[in-house]
């Protein structure tokens, strides 16, 4: 039996209630799936059960990668790849149609998920994305505006998808244990979207303009970006306001404004 790299924030999924759980969120047969950390296969097996027209597997994991090579050797419509997700192109294996689906390593969890909302070409090839995460930052990505959660990576989320669906994962689901409960989210990539921001690093540095004080005012922070003459373009904001009081489609307009600067 393989033994997890605390290093790599490995906690492999047994429960398989919640394996079916998460592959039964979409419809897998015939489809392009994208795996992130298949860890032992645990999601992987059940996957294949559903007869996928192509499963990409990417494992950092030297030692899982071997496991894994091994383990569906047989099988070929699998392709197994020994990366770092957060160094490797997924434009190389993305199809159109296709899934993303992972139970992710808490540790670079965030770091993935803004990496792939973060592709240029958008709408994107895949139509789904399915992801575990740590409760605590889940409900953050996954926060409406004025949930208390509610802060820059909710903005992000709001501007390139739609939530469909998410529950929550008892940490008992693994071994190791974690120390947290997690949560499952899938994603849907929005198709249209009545603003148009040209590059998403934009409505990042706006937020973490707005964010950077989260508990004040956003008076200074926004006359750091714009001038008096220009914040008449945006009546709607009261510089008095917490930057958690703003609503996504605001930051939205603020972000196209400041790239036509």
């Amino acid at each position: 039996m393989k033994v997890s790299k605390k290093s790599l924030g490995q906690n492999f999924l047994i429960d398989k209630n919640i394996v079916n759980k998460i592959i039964d969120l979409i419809n897998i047969e015939d489809r392009d799936i994208i795996e992130i950390g298949p860890g032992r296969g645990a999601l992987t097996d059940k996957i294949l059960e559903k007869k996928p027209k192509t499963l990409n597997l990417i494992e950092k994991d030297y030692n899982l990668t071997k496991y894994l090579k091994e383990k569906y050797s047989s099988i070929n419509n699998v392709n197994i790849f020994n990366a770092d997700i957060l160094k490797f192109n997924l434009r190389n294996i993305c199809k159109k149609n296709s899934a993303i689906i992972g139970n992710l390593p808490y540790n670079i969890s965030s770091q993935i998920f803004v990496k792939i909302s973060k592709l240029n070409q958008w709408p994107p090839k895949f139509n789904d994305v399915i992801f575990m995460f740590q409760k605590e930052l889940g409900e953050k990505i996954a926060a409406k505006y004025s949930d208390q959660n509610y802060g820059r990576i909710s903005v992000l989320t709001n501007y390139r998808y739609n939530i469909i669906k998410k529950f929550t994962v008892s940490s008992t689901c693994f071994r190791p244990k974690p120390k947290v409960t997690s949560i499952v989210i899938h994603f849907k990539p929005k198709q249209n979207n009545s603003y148009n921001i040209k590059k998403i690093e934009n409505l990042e540095k706006i937020t973490n303009i707005f964010f950077s004080n989260k508990r004040k005012m956003i008076n200074k922070n926004f006359k750091k970006i714009f001038s008096d003459a220009e914040a008449k373009n945006f009546p709607e904001i009261k510089l008095n306001s917490r930057p958690s009081e703003i609503k996504p489609y605001t930051y939205f307009k603020i972000t196209e404004f400041f790239e036509k600067k």
